[in-house]
């Protein structure tokens, strides 16, 4: 589970202090898939950096299955897995040695790693490339081995930054159905996107941030029955028009 109450961060100070998230606040439950919305600038980012502990909350709560984040980031980094916007892979070690290494990171033994390897190969459709170097990568083959490092250690907890921006309709479709799969098994997993049709399809709840604050949020069911409207690009233009 996610839990933040009243998030802020600030970078700067006086008159270059930028305010990005000033009022966030949401709750991402296991087995069910939470998108968090907004327009580029909104905080969304900033927000699910926070939560990873690559940031220190300014103000606000943030736990990540009832552990502070502030008091025990290393704790918390334990139980979740982290997909960034930037891949950073090495490009001289393949899809394998990268998840070896991370995986011995993480302190698993071997063998688990390589059963768990062969799952997420299974999972993200990588065995054509599991064992080819990183540098000859395609955008999709590299999106798909960073998921498969940050969830290496089958954490509980899987936060994803936009993990279908620029990708192909067949690399997309692997990486939807790994997140609709690892909200089936009872991860809590929370992720952003802009792609409001993705979002509709696979999100049992909302959290529309605009202008670094939470403005609309709840089970997607409820937040159409509040709004009167089926169409989620009416209601986050409404949404983001009105805040």
């Amino acid at each position: 589970m996610i839990e933040l109450d009243g998030l802020q961060k600030a970078f700067g100070s006086g008159r270059q202090r930028v305010e990005a998230v000033s009022s966030v606040s949401l709750q991402a439950h296991p087995g069910r898939v939470f998108g968090l919305l907004g327009p580029n600038g909104a905080g969304k980012t900033t927000t699910l950096r926070v939560i990873a502990t690559l940031l220190r909350a300014d103000a606000g709560m943030v736990r990540v299955d009832g552990v502070d984040a502030s008091q025990h980031p290393e704790q918390v980094r334990a139980r979740l897995g982290f997909l960034t916007g930037d891949t950073q892979l090495y490009a001289r070690l393949t899809a394998r040695e990268t998840l070896r290494f991370f995986g011995r990171l993480q302190g698993m033994s071997d063998t688990r790693i390589d059963e768990r390897i062969g799952e997420l190969s299974t999972l993200l459709d990588m065995d054509s490339f599991l064992d080819r170097r990183v540098g000859k990568f395609s955008t999709g083959q590299k999106q798909k081995c960073s998921i498969a490092r940050a969830v290496i250690h089958d954490p509980q907890v899987v936060v994803l930054d936009e993990p279908t921006s620029g990708l192909d309709v067949l690399s997309s479709r692997s990486v939807v159905e790994f997140i609709r799969h690892s909200a089936q098994k009872g991860c809590t997993v929370l992720f952003s996107t802009h792609i409001l049709s993705e979002a509709a399809s696979l999100c049992a709840d909302l959290a529309f941030v605009h202008r670094g604050r939470t403005v609309e949020q709840g089970p997607l069911d409820e937040i159409m029955d509040r709004h009167n409207s089926r169409d989620l690009n009416g209601i986050f233009l409404s949404v983001v028009g009105e805040a």
